[in-house]
């Protein structure tokens, strides 16, 4: 009875229920669109389980996957990260602009013209002495004085980058970049007591400058989002390629009106500034910036691949001896480095050679293809960046791409340097190709050791560097060693063996290049030596 009763009531209940569900119900289906709507575009919490529901092998997977939802909204050239990146290529303008005005001034400094000790000056030349003093220095100590920043460079490369991945970068930078400002500042004082100590001054220059170079590389694998990793580490590193660009421009103005001295204080009172500047800008991580927006902090830590567990994981040596990509990319670094060392660094020599012309007009001259060089490595970055995100071609065709063209193209103008320059402005447009051209790396070789080996990216970057410097040093040396016996000869010796290397390297990097995280750079590795 009492469950007659029971199920009586229930069935009434629920006629009851049905007779009043549309008035009853409606108010709470209406709102539910309006729970919907978010004040951000997109539903980053989606998103984020889209991408990194399940590990990723290499970066071509993210890149094909983050571009399904494209984050239009978040801004680009007006925030933190671009910032940064323009900061750092003030920083390498800098930086540059103190290791090579040296090989400008280095033409006041020396008396060519006199002997040592001759004690007949007038009082024009007497003030004109003290405005820019003058050193009897052989051509073999004033050699040795330039090249002896490289050495510093090369050893504090390998260091550099390991210590990046353990240490802040804020303080590595920061640090480095006011200390190499300071030993500018010396090389003018230090000059006057002996060509030792400005030799000694250029070494721990070269080391402070070796670590900001390396360190500033490893500031990308935490700020910058997979889809700009190439535009952004090619913006703040063609700084170097504008450096040049900019000491050639300003350098002989000032040796002219100010002396020589003011340029070393001039570039290092400069670093000086930028360094308190980084101090005060650059963060060691997105969440941490008090400036940047939410919506770009949104954007960066939701886009990276969050892949170290550890700030010093343990180094598989003998895993990455046996890597045949990382070998080719330090093969391509050594091609690279030695192409780029003699364009840089003979440019005005080759235009003295051919033209015969004044230090002014050179120096005018040689500032063009630096110009362009910066130029196209913005141009690099940013193409790479665009061929990746709407899908043109995989990460690994385009590393191939711009390898080839930055190695190949130099190689092809520098023979038609030889063999097509019958005129003045024919040898210019060739001389300029030439250099803009190498800056395609940048979207290239420059930037692949990220793609098969994030987590050592550090200090495997100061690896391959130190490679490829030892490749820049070869080639000075032994450049500057044939235009000593034959100036007519050695230019054909100089460029055909220079694009050897070059398509020899070329070669081996489309073979052998991968563009995925290597087994011996995951996580899982538990092996080491």
């Amino acid at each position: 009875m009492s469950m007659s009763l029971s199920l009586g009531s229930s069935v009434s209940s629920l006629n009851n229920y049905e007779a009043c569900r549309p008035v009853q119900c409606s108010p709470i289906i209406r709102p539910a669109p309006r729970e919907q709507v978010v004040t951000w575009p997109w539903d980053w919490q989606w998103i984020e389980n889209k991408l990194f529901s399940r590990k990723r092998s290499n970066w071509s997977t993210l890149m094909l996957m983050d571009n399904q939802v494209p984050p239009k909204k978040v801004p680009k050239f007006c925030s933190v990260r671009y910032g940064i990146a323009i900061l750092l290529l003030f920083c390498n303008v800098v930086v540059m602009s103190q290791r090579v005005c040296i090989s400008l001034t280095m033409i006041a400094m020396v008396n060519s013209t006199e002997p040592h000790g001759l004690s007949n000056i007038s009082t024009k030349e007497l003030q004109d002495n003290i405005k820019n003093p003058v050193y009897n220095w052989s051509p073999e100590i004033q050699g040795i004085i330039l090249s002896s920043i490289f050495y510093g460079v090369l050893i504090s490369q390998i260091p550099a980058g390991y210590l990046s991945g353990i240490y802040s970068l804020k303080k590595m930078i920061g640090f480095a970049l006011f200390f190499s400002s300071l030993f500018t500042l010396l090389i003018p004082p230090v000059a006057e007591l002996g060509e030792t100590l400005v030799i000694v001054c250029r070494i721990i220059k070269g080391l402070f400058q070796g670590v900001t170079l390396t360190a500033q590389q490893i500031i990308w694998t935490k700020w910058a989002p997979p889809l700009e990793q190439g535009r952004l580490t090619s913006l703040s590193l063609s700084g170097l390629l504008l450096g040049p660009c900019v000491v050639m421009l300003m350098t002989g103005f000032i040796c002219d009106s100010l002396g020589w001295p003011m340029v070393f204080y001039i570039f290092g009172a400069m670093g000086c500034v930028l360094s308190l500047l980084w101090f005060i800008l650059y963060y060691e991580y997105p969440k941490d910036h008090p400036f940047i927006s939410i919506g770009e902090k949104e954007y960066i830590t939701s886009s990276l691949d969050q892949q170290d567990s550890s700030n010093s994981p343990s180094l598989p040596i003998k895993a990455m001896i046996k890597s045949p990509p990382l070998w080719v990319i330090s093969l391509t670094n050594f091609a690279f480095f030695w192409t780029n060392s003699i364009l840089s660094m003979y440019t005005p020599m080759f235009i003295n050679f051919r033209f015969q012309i004044n230090i002014r007009e050179n120096g005018l001259l040689s500032s063009l293809p630096h110009l362009f060089a910066w130029i196209f490595a913005v141009l690099a970055g940013h193409m790479a960046d665009v061929f990746l995100s709407k899908n043109i071609l995989s990460l690994l065709t385009i590393r191939k791409l711009f390898t080839s063209l930055g190695l190949l193209l130099p190689a092809i103008f520098c023979l038609s340097l030889l063999y097509l320059s019958s005129s003045f402005h024919a040898t210019m447009i060739f001389l300029t190709l030439a250099n803009a051209t190498g800056s395609f790396t940048m979207g290239g070789l420059l930037i692949n050791v990220l793609d098969i080996a994030p987590r050592y990216y550090g200090f495997l970057k100061g690896v391959t560097n130190v490679i490829g410097l030892t490749g820049g040093l070869v080639s000075s040396t032994l450049t500057g060693m044939m235009l000593s016996q034959d100036s007519e000869s050695s230019w054909f010796k100089i460029f055909f063996l220079m694009s050897a290397i070059n398509v020899i390297s070329q070669i081996l990097y489309i073979i052998f290049a991968k563009a995925e995280v290597q087994d011996w750079a995951k996580e899982r590795q538990n092996t080491y030596l």
